[in-house]
């Protein structure tokens, strides 16, 4: 039997399920509780600002999967990404480019700049092997200062602009605060909109397909196995329920009615996201990714260049994490230029953790659920501040602390489990040690 299989058919442990997703399941029932304490919230409601969150931050949380499999852990600095495709906003935005075209040419700005980004920040990595989490964060304030000068002093100081142009301060050197995001506002969420009930029973019904294709009619390829029936029929019900609620739904024109149209645009860019991240794994570079990840003297004396993989995986995330802050900024409207990148790494690290993910592994899956989770946090906590301590602002406090606090246990747990591991791997070594001494200590006599 292989190994897959006895490790599909170990016997399920409460506590090691519980300590292995203690933050998720923490999201969970914060939520559940949420929902039931303010009564203010209406779901439709809920719904449709989860789902307006969702549009906006998942491809961002996505960019962080290829690096965390390629052995660099939790990316914080996407952030110089966020900062490339704002310097690619605003410099389409001073030529008054606008429409979905604007948005293209956003997009294809950003990619050089971002791959010129992530080639130095790559390097860097590779310099600071190990710590690449902490040298992340530093090029995180690193580039923020360098983006500042540009944005304040260089753009009117030495780049030559209007002084009259409306994104420029009115001295002429620097660009405002705020630049309105003018026609580039919804340009892709514009394109095609679909109601959301009608989208919630079409993707119910194709996962039940793929469910059945998956589970009874797909050949399994080396190494892969089926759901169990249990996982199959939990995964199968959830689907058919929710195909149920927004079918009557639908039919009576109830309040899940009501919930914002769902941008097919902006779905599309997430799901093609997704389906790329999923198919790079299949690729000889997606191998030598995870290969990188697990060990990297072995995959270096199997012929792989770990620093140039590295740096490939650090350039994916960059580039990703420089689309996915265009695509956030067109739904918002308006670009706060000074501020608006300054949190996009914490609080994306925040969300993929709290979908399962840790230092070493990540999963579409963990991406998508960790942001729907975490931004129905922030969606709830204000609320529960003012339905439970009549003060909104309790909230905001708790959101902050919720996004420190789930970077900190998840850190503090991928750690634990590391030592503990390692204690587990070494106990049969010393053992094993300490008998060959006492063996050749009595052969000496």
């Amino acid at each position: 039997m292989s190994d897959l299989v006895k490790k599909n058919e170990r016997k399920f442990n409460l506590g090691d399920f519980v300590l292995d997703n203690i933050v998720t399941i923490i999201f969970w029932v914060f939520i559940i509780l949420g929902l039931a304490l303010a009564k203010s919230v209406t779901f439709n409601w809920f719904l449709t600002e989860l789902s307006n969150r969702f549009y906006r931050n998942a491809f961002l949380v996505l960019s962080l999967i290829i690096p965390v499999i390629a052995g660099l852990g939790l990316n914080f600095g996407i952030v110089v990404g966020a900062i490339a495709g704002q310097l690619a906003i605003i410099l389409v935005r001073y030529y008054y480019i606008g429409g979905f075209g604007g948005f293209l040419l956003c997009m294809l700005i950003a990619l050089p700049i971002a791959m010129l980004f992530g080639w130095l920040t790559g390097t860097l990595y590779n310099k600071t092997r190990g710590q690449e989490m902490i040298a992340s964060l530093i090029v995180g304030y690193f580039g923020t200062g360098i983006y500042m000068f540009i944005v304040l002093f260089l753009i009117g100081g030495v780049i030559p602009v209007q002084p009259d142009h409306p994104i420029i301060l009115p001295g002429g050197v620097g660009i405002r605060m705020t630049v309105d995001m003018d026609t580039i506002k919804y340009a892709l969420e514009g394109i095609w909109q679909i109601p959301f009930a009608v989208f919630m029973i079409v993707a119910s019904a194709l996962v039940v397909l793929y469910l059945v294709w998956s589970q009874y009619i797909r050949k399994l390829k080396p190494g892969q196995a089926r759901l169990s029936n249990f996982k199959f029929a939990l995964y199968a019900a959830i689907a058919v329920v929710i195909l149920a609620v927004f079918a009557y739904q639908a039919a009576t024109k109830g309040r899940l009615t009501m919930v914002r149209k769902v941008p097919m645009g902006t779905v599309i860019m997430i799901v093609l996201l997704a389906v790329f991240t999923k198919w790079i794994m299949t690729t000889k570079l997606g191998q030598d990714f995870r290969a990188c990840g697990q060990n990297q003297y072995i995959a270096e004396s199997n012929g792989i260049n770990v620093d140039r993989t590295r740096i490939i995986a650090t350039i994916i995330s960059t580039v990703l994490a420089a689309w996915g802050q265009i695509i956030y900024i067109q739904n918002i409207g308006t670009l706060n230029v000074y501020t608006a990148h300054n949190q996009i790494g914490l609080f994306s690290v925040a969300a993929i953790l709290v979908g399962g993910a840790s230092v070493n592994k990540a999963t579409v899956s963990q991406a998508i659920m960790g942001t729907l989770l975490f931004h129905s946090m922030f969606i709830l906590s204000p609320e529960i501040g003012q339905a439970v301590f009549g003060q909104a602002i309790l909230g905001e406090y708790f959101r902050t602390f919720m996004v420190y606090g789930v970077i900190g246990l998840s850190l503090g747990l991928y750690v634990w489990k590391a030592n503990k591991q390692s204690k587990l791997t070494l106990e049969p070594r010393v053992a094993e040690n300490a008998r060959d001494q006492v063996i050749n200590s009595g052969t000496t006599r």
